[in-house]
């Protein structure tokens, strides 16, 4: 009987990222190396998942990514067949507010942290191969919205570089996927606003599924997958017609959800930088 897989989730302190861990745990009997920031919230999720370990670090810190690879080197003898790059953060601002410091910072959180982790654990799941990595990106990788520039510059820059990491590491055994989500219902950022109303409810998917999609795209070795599926629709409608993809976004029911005005927009996009990158 083969052992357990060992896979490092990162952002797993909640969200996405926990319920990732647990579908691992549950369905697969991983041994899950959990990263994020939130010591406390690791060592609780970690007593509850059977074989778990945690690493607290922020991936912004050079020194996170060598921390993690000696956690495996001295937990798991340098074994790693999943890596799942999921923690990130954004901050919503027009390029004009925000500037060229907004888009350093998202970069720094969403691409530069997950290049460095994924360059110092290569090694490691080369030589577990047949290993996979997969790179939580999300649809405003696809379709960029007002507001979100910086973000969407982060996560096509992840997207873009997964494809051809892939065709780089394929020979070596190590498959890369890619998972876009789209609105998911998280404790920092629930979405009311689109769940309180069945005409955009549809939009709205769970970490559980999004979960799902990872763990596809990492031991079933699928290439790319939007949660909800639906979302693909927009990518290829950005793709088709992308006059009437930027007019959609412009206004309408669009700017109504894509828009946030006040100060319950402030404290909603806070929430989702602060769970996102933990």
């Amino acid at each position: 009987m083969s052992s357990p897989i060992v896979a490092v989730v990162t952002g797993a302190s909640s969200g996405l990222g926990e319920a990732t861990a647990r579908l691992l745990v549950a369905q697969h009997g991983a041994r899950v190396v959990l990263v994020a920031r939130r010591e406390e919230r690791l060592q609780a999720l970690a007593a509850e998942l059977p074989g778990a370990t945690y690493v607290a670090a922020d991936l912004t810190d050079p020194r996170a990514a060598d921390a993690i690879r000696f956690h495996l080197m001295e937990e798991h003898g340098g074994r790693l067949d999943l890596l799942v790059n999921n923690a990130g953060a954004a901050w919503r601002s027009t390029f004009f507010d925000g500037g060229f410091d907004n888009v350093q910072r998202t970069m720094a959180v969403n691409f530069d942290a997950v290049l460095r982790l994924t360059e110092a654990l290569l090694p490691l799941l080369r030589a577990s191969a047949p290993s996979a990595i997969v790179n939580v990106s999300s649809t405003a990788a696809r379709v960029s919205r007002a507001g979100s520039a910086a973000y969407s510059a982060s996560k096509a820059a992840l997207a873009a570089w997964s494809d051809g990491l892939h065709l780089e590491e394929a020979p070596h055994g190590v498959h890369v996927g890619v998972v876009l989500p789209g609105f998911i219902s998280t404790e920092g950022f629930p979405q009311a606003e689109l769940t309180a109303s069945a005409a955009t409810r549809w939009l709205v998917s769970t970490p559980e599924k999004g979960a799902q999609a990872i763990v596809d795209a990492g031991l079933k070795r699928r290439a790319e997958r939007y949660v909800p599926r639906p979302y693909a629709l927009a990518a290829i409608l950005r793709v088709a017609l992308p006059a009437v993809a930027r007019l959609i976004l412009s206004g309408g029911p669009a700017k109504a959800m894509t828009t946030r005005t006040g100060a319950d927009a402030a404290d909603a996009r806070a929430a989702e930088a602060g769970a996102a990158s933990d």
